[in-house]
């Protein structure tokens, strides 16, 4: 694939002469998986200090992705969707068409954020976005992600390597669910997971009215103005 066939844009600093590092938004659609990690591996394994940071905003056709940390009693009955072993923290997790995804490839070395620093900007993120839409979510401590009357409603997992951060977030807006009922979600059994759309309805272009706030939050979060 080549990024530079997606819709993009160049993110403005809040402050003026803050010697913010560039940053670039892309939209990318509706993509297969592998095209997409082996871009984001691509970019990690190949580190260049004057690379812009980027935040890639899509959506993945039908997959599972088994974590670093994943075991195999948790993919409980895939079916015909493929199971992609990956480099990422954390267990096994689902992505679809109506899923809400944000990659963040950020050097982390340039800009001094912790990795812990980097999961509470992405859980910011997605609560913030949540409240937009009247949503009351929450985090916990053990369990990185966001939920909503106790049932999970986003996910997140990163790779630090050669000080860039690559994977990100994934938020459940308007999408067919039935897939995580053939896994333990995030390794954990019995877990509910909802998404926005069970709780105000399947409106008219909802991901893209939610990909735009998120888009926004983590701007800000970032150091940038609000782009939408």
């Amino acid at each position: 694939m080549r990024l530079s066939d997606y819709k993009w844009f160049q993110a403005e600093p809040l402050v003026a002469d803050s010697f913010l590092p560039d940053l670039v938004v892309r939209r990318l659609g509706l993509q297969d998986y592998d095209p997409i990690w082996g871009a984001m591996r691509y970019l990690a394994a190949n580190p260049n200090k004057k690379r812009n940071d980027e935040i890639w905003l899509l959506s993945h056709k039908p997959v599972f992705t088994q974590g670093q940390a994943g075991k195999e009693e948790h993919i409980l009955n895939p079916g015909n969707i493929p199971v992609v072993h990956i480099d990422r923290g954390g267990q096994v997790t689902y992505h679809g068409p109506g899923q809400l995804v944000a990659y963040l490839l950020i050097n982390v070395r340039r800009r001094k954020l912790g990795v812990r620093d980097l999961v509470d900007l992405i859980e910011t993120a997605m609560t913030f976005t949540l409240a937009q839409f009247g949503l009351i979510a929450e985090t916990r401590p053990k369990a990185p992600g966001v939920y909503v009357s106790n049932a999970k409603i986003g996910a997140l997992g990163l790779r630090i390597k050669n000080g860039w951060s690559y994977h990100g977030l994934s938020l459940n807006v308007n999408m067919d669910l039935s897939p995580f009922r053939s896994i333990n979600p995030c390794g954990f059994e019995n877990l509910a997971v909802t998404q926005l759309s069970d709780f105000i309805g399947s409106e008219e272009l909802l991901l893209q009215k939610v990909s735009k706030v998120l888009c926004n939050k983590l701007l800000v979060e970032l150091g940038y103005k609000e782009h939408y």
